[in-house]
């Protein structure tokens, strides 16, 4: 059994899911299981109506519903059209009825609260694999639509849940098994899942890749296959840098940093449910079925090249605290104790975090900040006089060879000398060695980068 994943790009239209019908046709003898993302940018337009009807703007609110319906209907009219394969209409109905009812409901709350934003954003998906099901039933391929919510439980933190693994692996087995038995594929919505108490939840950014792996480890797939519309895992990013080369093969070690320094190719918690089950997680294509892709796996062969591949991660913003007290009251473990408290308590994870004998320094995700990092500082005022310094980024080299090489640092400082570095890090993992650039610098930095340590590739581990 193996578990495929479908992004927004790969199904964003009529002809995108066609193709994704004909890879998953090709693979009916693994006894597929499918994830399915949200049709491309129909997220980011279910948040602008929230947005829009929360502060009151209706006609924007009506105007965007309207135009993912059409859109909805338009592609699903292209692909289904038998008279007895026809539930999805039905279904796309019932959807946007209940989604204009909830927005209603914003413009009257005048606001967007989480666990009703969790519950808009969910119909993205719940609208893509309604329509790639009957898709797919019309093609001859014997789907079966089920609801993420009925099988993943997690806790109730909205806008980045965590399974409740427990209750999650048991509902994924007693659903899906009878399914497989009949050679019947189960189609499900990435990105979502339920409370306990059955309210709708996400797992965060590119959460359907987490979904993939959690439905892949509950039943211990063979593999869980993630297809996007890149070649695999890059040196690089490609959108910023054309002569990124794909990375064949990738530890879960080595995949689990870069996700969790930019590198968009999987959700940083998707990597630990495959690595605990030690299932290999290869990345394709869907555009290119047959172009290059990656593995990753808990063993790699050893590779001539430090450096895997290069992350970065931006807007960041810095924030620098010393420790003001002078009558001894407050120390710099106090201060450390503040950011801890403030940070825990709006669930922001620090990206880079350096202590000396007065000053604190973390590196924050901007987008997880309110006014600039502002309530931050004025949390931790008691203990530490603070500033904040945005628009700057963190750029990562990580490899399995970085973790004995002591020339990388002079080899990275002197291929972007002209440069100016902030914070670094090297050490915290064996991996990774992480610095701060400003914003505007990062295309130039992973230029130079690229061309240094890149120039020559191991052909075991790169295409």
């Amino acid at each position: 059994m193996i578990v495929m994943k479908f992004g927004g790009t790969s199904v964003e239209d009529a002809p995108s899911i066609e193709r994704v019908a004909e890879i998953i046709r090709a693979r009916l003898a693994l006894k597929p299981i499918i994830v399915v993302s949200a049709m491309g940018k129909t997220t980011r337009k279910l948040l602008q109506a929230a947005e829009a009807s929360a502060a009151g703007d209706s006609r924007t609110t009506l105007g965007i519903v309207a135009d993912l319906k059409t859109r909805h209907i338009s592609e699903a009219r292209r692909l289904v059209k038998k008279s007895d394969a026809r539930e999805v209409f039905s279904l796309i109905d019932k959807h946007f009825d209940e989604l204009k009812k909830l927005l209603e409901g914003l413009a009257i709350l005048g606001e967007v609260p989480p666990r009703g934003l969790d519950k808009i954003l969910a119909y993205g998906e719940l609208l893509s694999s309604a329509v790639l099901a009957d898709a797919l039933s019309e093609r001859g391929v014997p789907a079966r639509l089920l609801d993420a919510r009925e099988l993943i439980t997690t806790d109730d933190r909205y806008g980045s849940a965590s399974p409740l693994f427990e209750i999650t692996n048991q509902r994924i087995r007693e659903e899906t098994s009878p399914l497989l038995e009949k050679g019947i594929v189960p189609v499900v919505q990435g990105f979502i899942g339920s409370s306990r108490d059955g309210a709708t939840t996400t797992l965060g950014f590119e959460g359907s890749d987490y979904t993939a792996t959690i439905v892949g480890a509950a039943l211990d797939a063979a593999e869980i296959q993630i297809w996007k519309d890149v070649s695999g895992l890059m040196t690089a990013d490609p959108e910023i840098f054309a002569g990124a080369r794909t990375v064949k093969l990738c530890s879960f070690a080595e995949a689990a940093d870069l996700t969790f320094f930019g590198a968009k190719v999987l959700h940083p918690k998707a990597i630990h449910p495959a690595a605990r089950k030690n299932i290999p997680v290869r990345i394709y294509n869907s555009k290119r079925p047959d172009a290059p892709s990656t593995t990753i796996a808990a063993d790699t062969p050893k590779c001539t090249n430090l450096i895997k591949s290069i992350a970065y991660k931006r807007p960041i913003t810095i924030i620098n605290a010393n420790v003001t007290s002078s009558s001894g009251r407050s120390s710099v473990d106090d201060l450390l104790r503040a950011f801890v408290d403030v940070l825990g308590q709006r669930r922001i994870q620090p990206l880079i975090t350096s202590v000396s004998a007065s000053s604190v320094v973390v590196a924050l995700d901007s987008r997880d900040l309110r006014h600039g990092g502002r309530d931050v500082i004025e949390s931790i005022s008691e203990f530490g006089r603070a500033t904040a310094e945005s628009n700057r980024a963190i750029v990562s080299v990580v490899g399995d060879g970085v973790r004995n090489e002591r020339s990388l640092v002079g080899r990275v400082f002197n291929a972007i000398d002209d440069i100016e570095i902030g914070l670094i890090l090297h050490g915290s993992s064996p991996l990774t060695m992480s610095f701060v650039v400003a914003d505007t610098d990062v295309e130039d930095v992973i230029a130079k980068l690229h061309d240094v340590f890149f120039q020559q590739l191991d052909p075991q581990v790169f295409q």
